[in-house]
């Protein structure tokens, strides 16, 4: 049977943005149609590899990117009826797509419902003019807000908005009125994401050449902690290290990598988890569409997941979210009261839960605690 869970991963972007390490190609007009038959074509493909007879209903699709939203009109529905030859999914199902600002109409918003997409994530970061031509975006400060105005009209219900902290100082990016502006537009869920500097992207080059400073660590903690204050304080719950959500809205795609569900990812870089198997595939537009019109698996490399390392991905997959770890040994409960006393955590019934704080630490504190289990 199929998962029931499918990311599509879409690579193209009209601009590169400084600090980006995705699969991404930098291209004016980007080549969707090709891009379609490709996603239909590795989908085929991967069914029959896996000897998958029946079409198992999906309980979440997300089309990320990249940028979704150069689909342009009609891209989702043909998207959907070439996944529906091998794929099942109706109305309960939560449909994610990723758009930026300055492509998202509400021309396209029609579209989009008409399709059946019924969550949008949008890519806002930032409302500041000069961080955002730093970042290299190519929506200015209103972006944002006609795009969620198209959203609602068109009748979206569901909207999230990412946002980029820890940007350098010297761009004089006021964090607490990014986080207002936010909040004013009203939506259902908030991502946010710290920078940081990749060694392939401009960002990393400009580091290493010393030509940027990114925020120190005091000031990426404090922005962090007063972004979870905030949101917290608007009626947000702060259910996993970066997501935030009006009660009930969760992301339920994201729980799915959280929760150790299996996944389907198709395209360029895209990622896949049928346990106890995890594989990727190549990052190249051209490798990617060469492989699969040849009939070829796009993988680039896989890993088989074992037992220890299974442990470790339980204990920093519970501390992540407010689900917590369950059932602590007698020394696991011993650090974690030690967490507690520092504020990192919070331990009730044999479950730690991790704090604001605590998740500022979490991949030390995984290891910690996992060395004891």
């Amino acid at each position: 049977m199929t998962p029931g869970h499918l990311y599509l991963h879409v690579p193209f972007c009209l601009r590169r943005c400084s600090y980006c390490d995705f699969a991404v190609s930098a291209l004016r007009d980007p080549p969707i149609a090709a891009w379609l038959d490709a996603i239909h074509a590795e989908l085929r493909i991967r069914v029959e590899a896996e000897g998958w007879s029946t079409p198992g209903p999906l309980r979440t699709l997300y089309v990320g990117g990249g940028t979704p939203s150069l689909l342009g009109g009609g891209g989702m529905a043909s998207l959907a009826k070439g996944l529906r030859r091998f794929l099942t999914w109706d109305g309960t199902a939560e449909w994610t797509a990723e758009a930026n600002p300055e492509t998202f109409t509400r021309e396209l918003a029609d579209d989009w419902i008409g399709a059946g997409v019924n969550r949008l994530s949008l890519g806002a970061q930032t409302f500041s003019a000069d961080a955002l031509r730093w970042m290299g975006r190519m929506h200015g400060p209103d972006g944002p807000g006609r795009a969620v105005a198209a959203a609602r009209e068109a009748g979206f219900q569901n909207v999230s908005i990412d946002l980029i902290f820890g940007l350098p100082a010297r761009l004089g990016r006021n964090w607490r009125e990014d986080l207002e502006r936010a909040l004013a537009l009203g939506p259902e869920h908030v991502s946010l994401y710290g920078l940081t500097a990749e060694p392939a992207t401009p960002l990393g080059r400009w580091v290493r050449e010393g030509r940027e400073t990114l925020a120190s660590d005091d000031t990426y903690e404090a922005e962090y902690l007063e972004a979870a204050e905030r949101l917290v304080e608007a009626g947000f719950v702060h259910y996993e290290v970066s997501n935030f959500a009006r009660p009930g809205l969760e992301s339920r795609h994201n729980r799915a990598y959280w929760d150790e569900s299996a996944y389907l990812g198709l395209g360029p870089g895209a990622h896949s988890y049928l346990p106890p198997r995890r594989f990727w595939n190549v990052r190249d537009w051209g490798e990617y569409r060469a492989r699969v019109a040849e009939g070829c698996s796009a993988e680039e490399d896989q890993e088989e997941v074992g037992q220890d390392g299974r442990a470790l991905e339980r204990t920093w997959l519970g501390l992540r979210t407010t689900a917590g770890l369950p059932d602590l040994s007698t020394r696991q409960a011993m650090l974690a009261r030690s967490w507690e006393s520092a504020g990192w955590a919070e331990l009730t019934q044999g479950r730690v839960r991790l704090t604001a704080r605590g998740w500022l630490l979490l991949d030390r504190l995984a290891v910690e605690l996992d060395a004891l289990a």
